[in-house]
């Protein structure tokens, strides 16, 4: 094969690091942008944070210094020496000479803090974080029991999962600390008398019938929902009301009251001892009524405010190619990117939500059901963006709106056909759907069909089981789910 050379005209897109960095910038939540700029505020000294700096008044006079002297100059100072021995002798007189064998320094002495040290140990002993086990094993170590048991109970209680429910197999445990399995029981019914009620149980009819044993024996209908829970809890769980009726000789309303008594009742007793971290959501755009028309503008708690430090600028000299000046050079090209990639970052986002409130008025002025079916490329098309770049802007953004907090992905959804000719949005019918089954009869609830059936009678045509998909996804259960008596 011969080599030669050829010559090719072609062109191709060179992401820059500045690019790359203005990408990241443009795709970052609100706290994460919050610790990309701390970190730029950390490794860049040319970049500062904006304080807004008072000036002294003219007009104060300065503060001069007065020295004290330790007593009056008509006082002697012999008299300053003895009194300031009386003050010395009235406060060790407050100690007495001798403490108790079991006492505390703090019993008897009180610190100068007064109150405040009181108040935040009370409030150090209220704020617990502790565990069902822990819980658990506290009450433990205040039931008197062998050792042998507490080893029993705390093998059982390490069984435990964090809904209250036992996991772990009584004969696996017995096996392990070489005992019988009655012993084993019998620690059991032992742990399943702690609070909260209910822990310890093998199943779900267990627990339930724990509760049930703790409550006063004069609670009406006792009897009937130990009885229910015992042997028809499938029926129960189908809501077979018609089959438990018969079963249990309970008319319509006498069911109503045991079923209202078992809902009382918590399936999973071990859940407020779970802890969960809050997510806070902090909203990048907020959306207001003003004169008649609707304002977007940025958050300006969450907004950073930095700016290149004049003082350090100033520094930098064009001429000189010494280390120090190039160090403070590049760091200024650095600064200026930055700020140059967040003030774009803003601009694109205020661009996408006003784009996106212009394509959404029915939404903020009648609620859910007037959402417009709207996708990617039509923002991206009204801006003038890549469909690319208004994916990663309506990333974990939020926006603040009279109707609550949205996420700007809740405003994109698919178009579906009605007979008017014109399109509705899917986020619009989920509204529906949730509007017709929240006005349902709690005895006769909607089904999928009958859904299909309103939505028909208002113009939209959609199946069946697109209608159980919308109903699914929001987490609202089946018609013979939702059926209630009470």
């Amino acid at each position: 094969m011969k080599q030669s050379l050829q010559l090719k005209l072609g062109t191709q897109l060179t992401m820059t690091p500045q690019l790359q960095q203005a990408i990241r910038l443009l795709q970052l939540s609100t706290l994460d942008l919050q610790q990309e700029v701390q970190a730029a505020l950390d490794g860049n000294p040319m970049l500062e944070t904006e304080t807004e700096e008072s000036a002294p008044d003219s007009n104060t006079p300065e503060p001069q210094a007065k020295i004290e002297s330790p007593a009056e100059p008509d006082t002697p100072p012999e008299q300053a020496i003895e009194e300031r021995e009386l003050a010395e002798g009235d406060w060790n007189q407050s100690i007495p000479d001798e403490l108790p064998v079991d006492s505390r320094w703090d019993d008897v002495y009180t610190s100068h803090n007064g109150g405040m040290e009181s108040e935040e140990s009370g409030f150090e002993r209220n704020s617990t974080t502790d565990s069902l086990q822990d819980h658990l094993r506290w009450q433990l170590n205040l039931t008197p029991l062998s050792e042998l048991d507490k080893s029993i109970g705390e093998n059982l209680i390490d069984g435990i999962e964090p809904s209250g429910l036992l996991s772990a197999a009584i004969e696996d445990i017995a096996k392990s600390l070489s005992v019988d399995e009655d012993e084993v029981v019998a620690v059991l019914r032992a742990i399943q008398q702690f609070e909260p009620a209910g822990c310890g149980a093998r199943n779900l009819r267990e627990c339930l019938l724990l509760q049930l044993q703790q409550l006063p024996v004069e609670t009406p209908w006792i009897k009937q929902a130990q009885n229910i829970i015992e042997r028809y809890l499938e029926l129960l769980g189908k809501r077979d009301f018609r089959q438990l009726s018969r079963r249990t000789r309970l008319n319509e309303t006498q069911l109503g009251e045991v079923i209202r008594l078992i809902q009382t009742l918590n399936p999973s007793p071990g859940d407020g001892f779970a802890q969960q971290e809050t997510a806070y959501v902090i909203p990048d755009i907020i959306v207001s009524r003003r004169e008649f028309r609707w304002q977007v503008d940025l958050n300006p708690e969450i907004t950073p405010k930095i700016r290149i430090n004049s003082h350090y600028a100033s520094m930098v000299k064009r001429a000189d190619n010494s280390r120090d000046n190039n160090f403070l050079r590049d760091h200024l090209q650095e600064a200026r990117w930055f700020l140059k990639s967040l003030q774009s970052r803003h601009e694109t986002l205020l661009k996408v939500a006003n784009c996106i409130v212009d394509k959404q008025q029915g939404f903020f002025e009648e609620g859910p059901e007037a959402m417009r079916p709207m996708v990617l490329a039509d923002v991206a098309e009204a801006i003038g963006m890549h469909e690319s770049t208004i994916s990663r802007v309506t990333t974990q953004k939020y926006m603040l709106t009279p109707r609550g907090v949205f996420e700007l992905k809740y405003f994109f959804s698919s178009h579906v056909s009605t007979d008017s000719g014109e399109d509705a949005s899917s986020t619009a019918i989920r509204a529906l759907i949730r509007k017709l089954i929240d006005g349902e009869t709690p005895r006769k609830p909607l089904s999928d069909n009958k859904i299909t059936q309103e939505l028909d009678n208002q113009g939209i045509k959609v199946a069946r089981r697109t209608v159980a998909k919308y109903r699914e996804s929001m987490g609202i259960p089946s018609s013979s789910e939702r059926k209630r008596l009470v």
